[in-house]
């Protein structure tokens, strides 16, 4: 196996059974690739969303909102209410470790496909991400 980039139409990808020898075939493969790269950004994206979502729906409150319904409840004695329970914040912590997990699956993946050494294969992981984040950034801000 080289250890140096090369252009060539054969290619044995991830898998045994991923075996590549024609044109063909390294066009849908770099198609392959590209789209688990676009899956790759836009999981992470996805990440950083909901964590965004997660701390502003589950924030802690600021000392001038405790102050603020401290007079507001100043004839009762009970104790503030806290805004958020334990099963919201456990579902968006699973959710958030869920998506780390595929991110890392699939990231290893494109790694391993870069590590083939195919200059093609290269070119499709940097286009598709590229492409993915281009993709996935407007979802991030539309919050």
């Amino acid at each position: 196996m080289a250890m140096h980039f090369i252009f060539s139409d054969e290619a044995v990808l991830l898998f045994d059974f991923w075996s590549v020898h024609s044109p063909t075939g390294m066009a849908l493969s770099v198609l392959v690739i590209l789209l688990l790269a676009v899956l790759y950004e836009s999981i992470k994206v996805g990440k950083a969303r909901l964590l965004y979502q997660a701390l502003m729906n589950l924030s802690i409150p600021t000392s001038q909102q405790l102050i603020e319904a401290a007079d507001q409840d100043s004839s009762s004695t009970d104790s503030l209410p806290v805004s958020r329970s334990p099963l919201r914040w456990f579902l968006c912590h699973f959710g958030q470790s869920l998506l780390h997990v595929a991110q890392v699956v699939v990231g290893y993946f494109v790694m391993l496909a870069v590590m083939s050494y195919n200059t093609w294969i290269f070119f499709g992981v940097v286009l598709g991400s590229g492409v993915g984040y281009y993709l996935a950034y407007p979802l991030l801000s539309m919050t």
